[in-house]
């Protein structure tokens, strides 16, 4: 069956640095776009990036999401954290409306 598992979430300081993965399997990772959603409390879900089939890496601003196929597997590079970017970072394939376990970011002095 379809799986994704996240990892990489933690506490962090203000300007620092995290990196998520999210691990896949059950289904062809190469042929599908992933997304990276994430929700902070009381806020609705948002999309962080999503990167297509084909793409290596897609930067946006402070985050760079990236995807190594041959270890079905998605990055996200957070920069410069502040303290907006703390939530529940999850990984999702829109085309199965399936979405991965969550991660939390927390970032605080």
């Amino acid at each position: 069956q379809v799986q994704l598992v996240e990892s990489g979430g933690g506490l962090v300081q203000p300007g620092g640095s995290l990196r998520l993965s999210c691990a896949a399997s059950g289904f062809t990772f190469s042929s599908y776009i992933m997304s990276l959603y994430r929700q902070a409390p009381g806020k609705e879900r948002e999309l962080v990036a999503h990167i297509g089939s084909t793409e290596t890496t897609t930067v946006k601003g402070r985050f760079t999401i990236s995807r190594d196929n041959a270890k079905s597997t998605l990055y996200l590079q957070m920069n410069n954290l502040k303290p907006e970017d703390a939530a529940v970072y999850s990984c999702a394939v829109r085309a199965f409306d399936y979405w991965g376990q969550e991660t939390q970011v927390t970032v605080s002095s």
